[in-house]
């Protein structure tokens, strides 16, 4: 009985694993960047990810509250969003033969675009859970994800909400309350400005039956300026987002070499 058990559980977790794979690959192709919410258990990762998402994750001050990771949409500015993901609580030396029960939760860690570390500000022990973490992030694959300090429970220790920021005036450390839904603003613009898309200048040289794409272009209020040809095409100074540009090259079928670097001709007309 055990044995069957077992087999049946190990079913449901590959049947686990592939959907969470094809969710992965279906936001990739949409290109909408994953955030994943890890710590030490207890640091209040589900109820900042309640508050955040308005969303009903199971929150409690035990070991393994949440075994399985839940996935919300999180509105970070206009046009932009991220998948927020709540993970399993941390603790010191994961033993190994419970990764396969958490491999759907791990996998959501390891191919994430950020980590949000959620860490107990008021934990006297909080820099060596800080470290623990770490450690397994790194066990599992995912010390190389970029990481995003969150300092939860600052209520505890009677602190106001700040950003920390590095010597290149990126912030690096959130301190905020979940549970008093303090700092959230920082948090949010945080991840806005992570997030924010670089946009490159190039020239576009369309057709005179190409007029679908600077529709497009002008929808999304790419076209800088434009010179008609005298044989009919139009060339286009475009400030567009590498993710536009990937979008347009797939529907319409052009090649990416088509976008040139603005030449000084038509960026001096605009």
């Amino acid at each position: 009985l055990l044995g069957k058990r077992i087999k049946s559980l190990n079913a449901r977790l590959l049947k686990v694993s592939r959907q969470r794979e094809q969710g992965r690959q279906a936001r990739k192709k949409a290109e909408v960047p994953t955030v994943s919410l890890v710590g030490y258990t207890n640091a209040g990762k589900s109820t900042l990810f309640n508050a955040l998402t308005d969303a009903s994750a199971y929150a409690a001050d035990q070991l393994f509250a949440t075994l399985d990771p839940t996935l919300r949409k999180l509105e970070v500015a206009d046009n932009q969003a991220v998948i927020l993901a709540d993970t399993v609580g941390f603790i010191r030396h994961l033993p190994h033969d419970l990764v396969a029960a958490f491999r759907a939760t791990l996998l959501e860690t390891r191919e994430a675009d950020l980590i949000l570390h959620v860490v107990d500000a008021a934990d006297e022990d909080r820099q060596q859970k800080l470290e623990a973490v770490n450690q397994v992030l790194h066990e599992i694959g995912a010390g190389e994800v970029p990481q995003l300090m969150v300092y939860n429970k600052i209520d505890l220790l009677e602190l106001q909400p700040r950003c920390d920021v590095n010597d290149e005036g990126k912030t690096w450390r959130v301190w905020l309350s979940a549970m008093q839904q303090t700092g959230f603003d920082m948090l949010i613009r945080t991840l806005a400005d992570r997030f924010a898309e670089k946009r490159i200048e190039c020239e576009l040289l369309l057709d005179a039956d190409q007029g679908q794409i600077r529709a497009v272009l002008f929808e999304e209020g790419a076209i800088v300026a434009e010179e008609y040809q005298d044989n009919g095409q139009v060339r286009l100074q475009l400030k567009i987002s590498e993710a536009l540009q990937k979008r347009l090259c797939r529907r319409f079928q052009i090649e990416s070499e088509r976008f040139q670097i603005a030449s000084e001709s038509l960026a001096g007309a605009a």
